[in-house]
């Protein structure tokens, strides 16, 4: 899994894979879920990243 955070265009991707993406669905305004071949979720795009999520930038990473 990838985070990446642009500040200059204000989007949070998440990759979730390597496989490509071969379909994409914007399932509410500036939330895009991308899809591999199989259906699977290969990543999530969120748009205005700094009006939607509390400090985009700041990722905290947790295993249970």
């Amino acid at each position: 899994m990838k985070v990446k955070y642009d500040k200059e265009t204000d989007i949070l991707y998440i990759k979730f894979s390597d496989a490509q993406v071969s379909e994409s669905d914007e399932e509410r305004k500036g939330i895009i879920l991308d899809y591999d071949a199989m259906g699977n979720i290969a990543g999530l795009e969120i748009i205005n990243a700094s009006k939607n999520i509390v400090q985009p930038s700041k990722l905290e990473y947790e295993v249970a």
